[in-house]
């Protein structure tokens, strides 16, 4: 039997700043972390978190997962211990790359000095579960721990992943989301050669004079648990993640669908898994990467997907104020929305100024806006989200949040 799933704490470090509130906050009031057209975490200093021994052993990317964590951690009430069994507590963390910046530092050296100077931790610096391997080991996570590795919708799916292990019960709490530190040389060069970050240095999602999207760094980090574990140890819910969509697009390696097909079946097999009628969307956060494809794409999955309904659903991506933190995205931005339903706002896309023809979705343009109150039987109902990640290789993932 499926078991509600819901959010204890959350942690975050983005070019908005070191805390996951300090995102929102900033965010909400329409302030970006863009600068000189990348997105940096300029604020996150590793020697604040991790002792100098540590720091050499962790790549950047790894650093911001630890330094999210730990506030995810404290933010759900764990900063002196686990509450629960560590044999029931896993890790679940996605990021798209790894660790670039070793990668590039380590072949600098090879090429430079030669083979016998590489260092003996350049595998463990540079692999994709670096970061739940760390985590589990520097929080004592005993339970199931894995990386997801799909690209821009790898933050989401660990999320997703995450639910269903607790759903089957093999975990009581999972700490789960991403983490992403591209700004290096070669991440930077790869990007632009194919066309996908912007010759302005502007984010600006659904606008007509997008052009690609902006770098970004981070990491976000959630702790989710068993509702009834949480209800019994007293925990505050932030949230609860109420479904969960997958799906491929089977087209293209870096091409979303422009039929948005793909990102429809995600979008309503998230909204199936939660119970949740399209009708009842109150909010969505956009993948809305401010590249040509994807908006529009994105655009018309959600008319598809929500019908008639789409044109009264504010839409919105954070992406304008902090760029795109590829495989850290997805739960980045889930954060935000955890956020933006327990204050019942939609936070603005910034930089949006002139429609694009067939992109005619409230784009929540210039400030946040108040989402509309509906009622159940009782009053007010919780509100209800959807956060989009998509990336490259056609991953679609979709996750179905509910307000407390």
């Amino acid at each position: 039997m499926s078991r509600r799933v819901v959010i204890t704490g959350m942690g975050a470090v983005t070019p908005l700043g070191l805390g996951a509130r300090t995102l929102f906050e900033r965010w909400r009031r329409g302030e970006s972390g863009i600068e000189g057209g990348i997105g940096a975490a300029s604020d996150f200093e590793p020697s604040d978190f991790l002792s100098k021994k540590e720091a050499r052993r962790a790549d950047r990317f790894t650093q911001l997962a630890i330094a999210a964590c730990q506030e995810a951690l404290d933010d759900a009430g764990w900063g002196d211990g686990l509450p629960i069994d560590p044999d029931r507590v896993g890790c679940v963390i996605g990021t798209g790359i790894g660790g670039m910046g070793s990668f590039e530092d380590q072949h600098h050296i090879l090429r430079e000095s030669g083979a016998g100077r590489v260092s003996p931790l350049a595998v463990p610096l540079m692999m994709p579960n670096a970061a739940p391997g760390a985590l589990a080991m520097r929080f004592g996570l005993r339970g199931p721990a894995h990386g997801t590795v799909s690209a821009c919708a790898a933050g989401a799916d660990a999320i997703g992943d995450a639910v269903r292990m607790i759903h089957a019960g093999d975990a009581d709490a999972i700490v789960a989301g991403g983490a992403e530190c591209t700004l290096t040389p070669l991440a930077t060069a790869a990007f632009a050669a194919m066309g996908a970050t912007s010759d302005s240095g502007i984010s600006r999602p659904f606008d007509a004079r997008r052009d690609g999207f902006v770098m970004g760094e981070g990491a976000g980090i959630l702790v989710l648990e068993d509702a009834d574990v949480a209800e019994r140890r007293g925990a505050r819910i932030l949230g609860e993640v109420a479904g969960y969509g997958a799906s491929s697009d089977a087209h293209h390696i870096t091409a979303p669908d422009p039929d948005g097909k793909g990102a429809v079946r995600a979008i309503l097999r998230a909204l199936e898994d939660a119970g949740i009628e399209p009708e009842d969307v109150d909010y969505v956060n956009a993948h809305g990467t401010s590249t040509p494809l994807n908006d529009r794409s994105e655009t018309t999955a959600i008319k598809r997907a929500l019908g008639e309904h789409a044109a009264r659903v504010p839409v919105s991506s954070l992406k304008s104020a902090i760029g795109h933190l590829l495989g850290a995205a997805g739960a980045v931005e889930a954060i935000a929305t955890v956020y933006a339903l327990g204050e019942r706002v939609a936070p603005p896309t910034l930089n949006y100024g002139e429609p694009d023809e067939g992109l005619d979705l409230d784009y929540v343009p210039g400030e946040a806006k108040a989402l509309r109150e509906r009622q159940n039987g009782s009053g007010p109902r919780p509100a209800v989200a959807l956060s989009n990640a998509f990336g490259f290789g056609g991953h679609n993932a979709v996750v179905c949040l509910r307000g407390t």
